[in-house]
């Protein structure tokens, strides 16, 4: 497998126009899981994947295997659960930034969040290149951190760990959840952090802040929203140092015509995890993260095919002028095979 990822995912019922959640008449079924989100999207790109987690033995269960296995997601070691129901939640139209929408969870006690370090197949989850979490398994149960702090504890055979912060303070039963978070972040490689979830999570301002609290990563990805994206890996001729903060690389937001927030964060982090699987220039998955959650933004849903990677090598090999001019709205991942993008970017 090129990607293992583990962690909760829910059937999704979105609205079907807008307006408050006491006023729509009617949803439509979709699935949402920051885990499985990256894991679906990497199999849209070509990649081997696996998603593993526990559902309820109920028809939600069925339609979470089966739609996730549909991208091409191996799904032989999700779990069914007997006693325990698969989570759901609806939730109305917005940018879950700004918070101007409403969502409502019915999670407690679901299938997933019964996971521990003994039901699961560690070595399944292991046999990955990379592994992929996220902080809000570790809110779901004390058996869920104990599993978590059993992935990402050091072992010599282990895979890449790739942590995505996702901090959601309404799941937390305590205060601890921003420490736990950090520990979390220091035991893996790759790390990905929202400058807002640092500052509401750690009092951290500035990428180099959050480098200098997470030293043990080899490279620590702090997204900036509109603004872009800064990766800072280690020096190697810094690695003895205790206080190093490594080599800053920066590369600006896509102008995009976004139709809905959710589900972005999870397709850039997929699209910088290609690049990384592909050995590419951190500048390089950086901006392959940026056109992944760009196909995102351009789409109403939590899922979308990222860019065949054709048009996405193109675009990622512009010119810093040229980047700078992109502007994509719904449909651009469909975009010719004349180059339209590419020539619309490159025009003064």
């Amino acid at each position: 497998m090129d990607v293992v990822a583990l962690g909760e995912s829910m059937v999704t019922f979105l609205p079907s126009r807008p307006g408050r959640l006491a006023d729509v008449p009617s949803f439509d079924r979709g699935i949402g899981g920051a885990e499985s989100n990256v894991a679906c999207v990497l199999a849209a790109a070509g990649h081997t994947t696996r998603w593993i987690s526990r559902v309820g033995a109920d028809g939600f269960g069925d339609h979470l295997v089966e739609t996730i296995g549909g991208y091409g997601v191996d799904v032989s070691h999700v779990r069914r659960d007997p006693a325990r129901p698969t989570g759901i939640y609806f939730r109305t139209a917005g940018d879950r930034s700004t918070d101007a929408h409403e969502v409502a969870y019915y999670r407690a006690g679901s299938a997933a969040s019964a996971m521990t370090v003994a039901d699961i197949d560690l070595d399944a989850v292991r046999a990955g290149r990379v592994l992929h979490l996220s902080g809000i398994t570790a809110a779901l149960s004390a058996d869920c951190l104990a599993l978590m702090r059993e992935l990402t504890a050091p072992r010599p055979d282990r895979p890449l760990i790739s942590f995505d912060v996702n901090h959601r303070p309404a799941l937390w039963r305590d205060a601890h959840g921003p420490e736990v978070l950090l520990e979390l972040a220091r035991g893996a490689d790759i790390v990905f952090v929202g400058d807002d979830e640092a500052r509401e999570a750690w009092g951290l301002h500035g990428a180099r802040a959050v480098r200098e609290a997470l030293p043990e990563p080899e490279i620590v990805v702090v997204k900036q929203g509109r603004g872009g994206a800064v990766a800072l890996d280690k020096d190697t001729d810094d690695l003895l140092c205790e206080d190093a903060t490594g080599t800053a690389t920066f590369v600006p937001a896509l102008k995009v015509d976004v139709v809905a927030a959710v589900g972005a964060g999870d397709a850039f982090a997929a699209g910088f995890l290609s690049a990384t699987l592909r050995d590419l220039p951190v500048r390089d998955r950086l901006r392959h993260g940026h056109l992944t959650a760009a196909a995102t933004l351009t789409t109403p849903g939590d899922l979308a095919p990222p860019p065949p990677r054709a048009l996405a090598d193109r675009l990622v090999a512009l010119d810093d002028t040229a980047w700078g001019r992109l502007r994509l709205g719904p449909g651009w991942t469909r975009a010719d095979e004349d180059g339209r993008a590419e020539k619309e970017a490159r025009t003064p």
